[in-house]
């Protein structure tokens, strides 16, 4: 019989509409994790419990050495609330990777103001966005890992202060950012002496130009002057992406170019192509292509994870081709992903085989595909 905590927590996630003034119906899979909303209540209109599980295994196969290991690559907890109509205050702890440790600092906690929807100010430890590729959080994701390119850079969740909006057709985005986080959220808060980061990045809505169901284009800039204490974006100086979403039906494309200016080891450009179509409701089929270029000799590193354990190091060119299939059990709140990569680097190669279970409560992102959309699979 699980504890009685344990048992609140499943009534809690699993029949909010008791907990919940607003007499609406409840659809589960769109509201897991929401315990209250009443948009009356001129004090609390809303509730959420946060909870996020990533769970992989991996074996990888190189020219230079192998790795094969399961790994609990995320898991976050948290809450967030929606107050006074204006104000949102969100707070999620994360565990290290295998939960080693357990608690492992926060990766956001911050408040936000809403003073209409073309001006929302945000302050505290919160995601810093800049590629299209980053900017979508690791629910929606198609792939093991973001793109080589987009890690290179190290973004990461730091204290910062920003300001964000949408109008019919724009969306933008942008602050500065702290360049180095802690465990500590007292010392991440006031020993702000990593330098900074600043952030610009704007989402066009052109799908009446393309004639297709959806199609964004987004631009984003960043400039970091981080110094020896900094742990994030501390390799360029500058970084320019451009990305173009498209969707039509059950097929999607992301189309995206970055750059990396001003590093020590040479500036690195880099494309990424990610198209996927839903084969049925449930079952999507996804691929990537990468190819970066620096003119440093070692201006780019391989991933962290995998591609380092198999000997992949650092080189000049870098190709990666990604083949996958994933299971969308209650679309993104609960699949299967599996895919095969194969990438080389340096003079070396490596094949990535993966298997994972991603699982989630809470609200919903917002933003064009892949975010929390699913696409038409056009399919009864």
């Amino acid at each position: 019989m699980p504890s009685p905590a344990i048992r609140i927590l499943l009534v809690l996630l699993l029949t909010p509409g008791a907990s919940t003034l607003a007499q609406e119906s409840f659809d589960w899979q769109e509201h897991l994790g929401r315990v209250y909303a009443n948009d009356a209540n001129p004090i609390v209109q809303e509730a959420w419990l946060l909870g996020r599980y990533h769970g992989q295994w991996h074996w990888a196969d190189g020219s230079a050495g192998e790795n094969d290991e399961y790994e609990d690559r995320r898991h976050r907890i948290g809450g967030q609330a929606r107050l006074f109509q204006r104000l949102t205050v969100h707070a999620q702890m994360v565990s290290g990777s295998d939960f080693e440790p357990f608690y492992n600092g926060f990766t956001e906690l911050w408040a936000a103001w809403k003073f209409n929807d073309a001006l929302i100010l945000t302050v505290g430890q919160q995601k810093h966005r800049f590629t299209h590729d980053r900017n979508v959080s690791s629910r929606y994701i198609n792939y093991l890992e973001r793109g080589m390119l987009t890690n290179m850079f190290g973004a990461d969740y730091t204290p910062a202060v920003t300001l964000s909006g949408r109008t019919e057709r724009w969306s933008w985005y942008g602050g500065v950012f702290s360049n180095k986080t802690s465990r500590d959220m007292e010392d991440a808060f006031t020993r702000l002496n990593s330098g900074y980061s600043l952030l610009a990045t704007v989402t066009h809505d052109i799908t009446e130009r393309m004639g297709t169901d959806g199609a964004f284009l987004n631009v984003s800039l960043v400039h970091s002057d981080a110094n020896d204490e900094a742990t994030n974006l501390n390799r360029f100086d500058q970084g320019l992406s451009s990305a173009l979403i498209l969707t039509d039906g059950p097929l999607s494309l992301v189309t995206e170019v970055t750059a990396g200016l001003g590093a020590d080891d040479g500036d690195a450009l880099g494309i990424n192509l990610q198209p996927g179509i839903f084969l049925t409701k449930r079952v999507q089929a996804v691929a990537r292509y990468q190819l970066a270029g620096s003119d440093g000799r070692q201006g780019l590193v391989a991933q962290r994870r995998y591609e380092r354990e198999a000997g992949l190091t650092s080189g000049d060119l870098h190709q990666a081709g990604y083949a996958g299939l994933n299971f969308h059990f209650f679309e993104h709140r609960v699949k299967l992903m599996t895919g095969v990569e194969y990438a080389t680097l340096g003079g070396e190669h490596c094949w990535t085989g993966s298997v994972a279970i991603r699982f989630f409560f809470g609200p919903h992102s917002k933003g064009p595909f892949p975010m929390a959309q699913m696409l038409d699979p056009a399919f009864d």
